[in-house]
């Protein structure tokens, strides 16, 4: 936490602080698809749908409507939070009763309604081109509040801070429904659902609330997100590409933990966004060596090997190997 509140007084590179703010979001919406899948036991692949739903809103109300104040701002959000809740309790009721892959491809199919629907509503969404917009006050690109430790916080440093803030506060929240009797319920469910029905409790209903919770979230990760990149678009914020990046982040941070989505999410952003860059590292390291270019072209090659070497050492995510080798260790002492 502390890394995350100084890196605008670490590193002046905003390629920096867009990695490390994109980690922060991220790992809060891979923590709510974990909620349903590694704490809920629900596989779905359209979750992302309210990821997309808060950052539209954002962006409609913003760039559409132009209604560009602090009120409007939460008011996006807001909605766009209460959508998701009804949506992800009517897709529950109509679809939770269908198991397995089933279910999967039933939000998978939402998803992919919702993000034609996106580009097919030009006069509301932007249709392919999206939304650009801009934000109110404090949040705006040319706002200057001088500077601090050398540091000139701008628009950019505050929306930065707000996005922190906002995340490290659903993040608690998350954790506290999980340890919450609700959350024990919905794990017992998970690993053994009919001993849960044997014991009187209404296994179907459990698992809405806890899809419905971490729905919500979703949204609110998507308005940050929105808020950040100051645009919307089907490609950046309803796309399946998408939905499989938070199912790699989940893998490799592990699944039930909560926490594996910060370090799914530092894989998967850092990996990205400097990979590419190796072409020049290795031609600057081996100048004249036309292998060298060759070589560092193949970046997504290096992306897979990684991931399995990961996964071949970290079955169960990051997290999760740690703590079964901590249980372990805590087994042999006692």
């Amino acid at each position: 936490m502390a890394f995350f509140l100084a890196t605008p007084f670490l590193f002046r590179s905003f390629e920096i602080l867009d990695v490390v703010l994109k980690i922060i979001i991220f790992s809060a919406l891979v923590a709510t698809f974990d909620i349903i899948l590694g704490y809920t036991g629900i596989i779905s692949l359209g979750h992302v749908m309210y990821f997309g739903i808060g950052a539209y809103f954002v962006g409609i109300f913003m760039g559409k409507f132009g209604w560009i104040s602090y009120g409007h701002l939460a008011l996006a959000i807001l909605i766009a939070v209460l959508i998701s809740a009804i949506l992800s309790i009517l897709i529950g009721f109509f679809s939770l009763r269908i198991r397995a892959i089933f279910f999967a491809m039933v939000t998978l199919a939402f998803m992919e309604f919702t993000f034609i629907l996106s580009g097919q509503l030009r006069s509301i969404t932007g249709g392919e081109d999206g939304i650009s917009f801009k934000l109110p006050g404090i949040l705006a690109v040319d706002y200057s509040l001088g500077n601090f430790l050398g540091v000139e916080l701008t628009g950019r440093i505050t929306s930065y801070y707000l996005i922190l803030l906002i995340c490290l506060f659903s993040f608690l929240l998350m954790l506290r429904f999980v340890h919450s009797p609700v959350g024990c319920v919905l794990q017992s469910i998970r690993d053994n659902e009919q001993r849960s029905i044997a014991l009187g409790y209404r296994t179907y209903t459990f698992q809405v609330i806890g899809s419905s919770f971490a729905s919500c979230i979703a949204a609110i990760t998507g308005g940050c997100f929105a808020i950040w990149v100051r645009y919307v678009s089907p490609e950046s914020s309803l796309s399946i590409p998408i939905m499989l990046d938070v199912l790699l982040m989940v893998i490799v941070g592990g699944m039930g933990t909560l926490y594996g989505g910060i370090f799914g999410a530092s894989f998967l952003m850092i990996t990205r966004a400097f990979l590419p860059k190796l072409q020049a590292l290795m031609v600057s390291l081996l100048p004249g060596v036309p292998i060298a270019a060759r070589l560092s072209e193949r970046w997504l090659f290096y992306f897979g090997l990684l991931f399995i070497l990961i996964i071949y050492f970290f079955p169960k995510g990051v997290v999760g190997t740690a703590q079964e080798i901590l249980s372990r260790k805590k087994g042999e002492e006692i």
